[in-house]
């Protein structure tokens, strides 16, 4: 059996040739226009030199830590429920947060408006809030000149506290927020599998970049870790208290005790002796509970030393910080190369329409 072989159609030909063609029209066409192209190029490329020395550098500051947490042992356990029986819960507080969570967490508003805040002292030596150091990093108060519903001298001062926010005060912190969050802040994992966390700050100012990167993972590791061991410390806590009314109780017990068998010494009766050995039962009992508490207390510092989590601070951002800005050679290249490419654009569209009017 014989094999026969299509034959390409003579349109395939025609219209691959056709491309051919056209390309070569193409190319004819931008190359009588290469004095637009130089053009263009020239004045992209001079475009990108004045934004290479206009625009202003942006500084670094990353920051790398490391999350590890302890879990509670089987013989811990076993004294929690030791404890448990005696009506004191010891349990562990569980898994509250995650790695994903901890980068959640630092890119929350709670977070972020605690950490702008903070103080800081600028090159002059002024003691400022971060929030006003934020201001005039970016000379937001020229653009409040023109909002009547802002007072040009709003400011946050330093040591002031969320709760006493006013209404223009809370909304702008907020929009300090969604700002730092898009434009300033990044936050990723070195791996997926691993617990090393990297929080990276890039803001035109290093001192601004540094101390919010510090300060941001100090406000999420003193909140994690209160959260992390509230019910450890709450347990401690009511340990204490209690152990401390059971010891006034049997030290109050043990004196009774000694003051009531002082006055009763050769009883002529035998009902005399019941107060002494009233005192002396009750001192057994509140000696014993004494005794569970003491132990219960160690218990529960045990839980709170096991339920704190540990925070390893791997990388510090130091100054000088790395500097990231557009220098003059690749501005050149890079505006010569857009200015070149936009020609080319806006040329094809003129030609197209010109051999569309053309066969109209």
């Amino acid at each position: 059996m014989t094999e026969t072989h299509r034959p390409i159609p003579v349109e395939d030909e025609i219209s691959i040739k056709d491309l051919i063609l056209k390309f070569r029209e193409w190319i004819q066409y931008l190359r009588s226009k290469w004095l637009i192209l130089l053009i263009c190029g020239i004045v992209g490329a001079a475009l990108g030199l004045v934004y290479s020395l206009v625009s202003r550098p942006k500084y670094i500051a990353t920051l790398t830590f490391a999350l590890e947490e302890n879990s509670s042992n089987d013989l811990l356990s076993s004294y929690a429920g030791l404890a448990s029986q005696f009506g004191f819960n010891l349990g562990s507080s569980g898994g509250v947060f995650s790695e994903d969570n901890i980068m959640q967490l630092m890119q929350s508003r709670l977070m972020i408006t605690r950490t702008l805040l903070d103080t800081i002292y600028d090159a002059r030596g002024r003691m400022m809030s971060l929030a006003d150091y934020y201001i005039d990093m970016n000379h937001l108060r020229r653009s409040w000149k023109k909002n009547h519903h802002i007072p040009v001298d709003l400011s946050f001062p330093a040591g002031i506290s969320a709760d006493s926010l006013t209404y223009i005060q809370d909304s702008l912190m907020g929009k300090f927020c969604e700002s730092i969050v898009k434009n300033y802040l990044d936050i990723e994992k070195s791996t997926k599998e691993g617990s090393i966390i990297s929080v990276t700050c890039t803001a035109p100012d290093e001192l601004f970049a540094k101390t919010f990167a510090d300060d941001l993972v100090k406000h999420v590791s003193l909140f994690y870790i209160q959260t992390k061991t509230k019910r450890a410390a709450s347990n401690l806590n009511v340990i204490q208290a209690r152990l401390d009314s059971v010891r006034q109780a049997y030290h109050a017990a043990l004196y009774g005790t000694a003051v009531s068998t002082d006055q009763n010494l050769n009883p002529a009766r035998a009902i005399v002796s019941v107060p002494t050995i009233t005192k002396q039962t009750q001192a057994q009992i509140l000696g014993a509970e004494y005794a569970e508490l003491v132990k219960n207390l160690e218990i529960a510092r045990m839980t709170l030393l096991q339920e704190t989590p540990l925070i390893q601070i791997i990388d510090r951002p130091i100054l000088p910080l790395k500097e990231r800005k557009v220098g003059k050679l690749k501005g050149l290249v890079l505006g010569g190369f857009i200015g070149g490419v936009i020609a080319i654009f806006i040329l094809m569209i003129r030609k197209t329409y010109q051999d569309i009017t053309k066969d109209i």
